[in-house]
């Protein structure tokens, strides 16, 4: 379960640890259960909250994995890592055959980017696993998702799916306080739609489930800033879209550079709280 932030006043964060050969800012760095365990110890160190696990892309264009390759590279991760560390971990994965390897090994919460949707069996598998499920907003799937997105209304559209996903998941049997919601940042959206997302996260906040929001060293930001090339070059974009997620009432960020997000967040919580 996640717990509250070391800083009270300010959203979790959770670190990102990919053990993939192509995800789009650090594939293939972590592919071995020793650095991915050593690299989820460091993110801890610098104040993670929570511990995101994945072993299948998502970025544009990505090829599908095989549920028994993504388990082969997860579950080792999270069982090395819960020897070590008694926190909040992630499954990030789509799969509910995954999904429940995961949390046999340790894993607390299930970070699907489908919502639950991807199979028929992923809505009871959520309800039978009883762990904290986030519940992301994609526009089609990781392979086509970028290819001319459209919305008439984008926040309203991405809302009104969010709720009845969430809908979907109580009536097969999941707890309420156990469901986040994300938005599902360039995610079949184009930069004007994932600003209106950003300006306008409140309207999802409303809803009453802790929100989560991800948007770090994603295109979005070399979209504004064309010299930000590289993943690695967009760090000042990234805290800039973690911080006004913040200030709308995100409950979590989903980050790559935690200690650089965690010392925004304070100063961000501690000049609100100067008043």
């Amino acid at each position: 379960m996640p717990r509250e932030s070391q800083t009270p006043g300010r959203p979790q964060v959770m670190g990102i640890v990919n053990v993939t050969p192509d995800s789009f800012s650090d594939g293939g760095r972590w592919t071995s259960v020793e650095t991915a365990v050593d690299r989820a110890m460091r993110l801890v160190a610098e104040g993670a909250d929570v511990l995101d696990i994945g072993g299948e892309s998502t970025r544009p264009g990505a090829d599908p994995v095989a549920a028994g390759e993504e388990i082969a590279r997860v579950v080792p991760v999270i069982a090395g890592l819960r020897a070590r560390w008694d926190g909040p971990i992630s499954i990030d994965t789509m799969k509910p055959e995954v999904a429940r390897a995961a949390v046999a090994a340790g894993a607390t919460m299930w970070n699907d980017v489908t919502a639950l949707s991807h199979s028929p069996e992923s809505a009871a598998v959520a309800a039978e696993l009883g762990c904290h499920i986030v519940l992301m907003h994609m526009k089609g799937e990781p392979r086509t998702m970028q290819a001319n997105p459209t919305y008439a209304d984008v926040a309203g559209e991405v809302r009104d799916y969010l709720m009845g996903r969430a809908e979907a998941a109580m009536a097969a049997g999941v707890a309420r306080g156990r469901i986040w919601l994300d938005p599902g940042i360039g995610f079949g959206k184009t930069l004007v739609h994932n600003l209106a997302l950003t300006a306008g996260l409140g309207a999802l906040v409303d809803l009453g489930f802790p929100v989560l929001y991800a948007a770090s060293r994603k295109r979005t930001i070399q979209a504004i800033d064309p010299t930000a090339v590289e993943a690695t070059d967009r760090l000042g974009g990234s805290i800039a879209l973690a911080l006004a997620a913040a200030a709308q009432g995100a409950r979590m960020v989903r980050v790559h550079d935690v200690r650089e997000t965690v010392q925004a967040l304070k100063v961000q919580a501690a000049v609100r709280d100067a008043d």
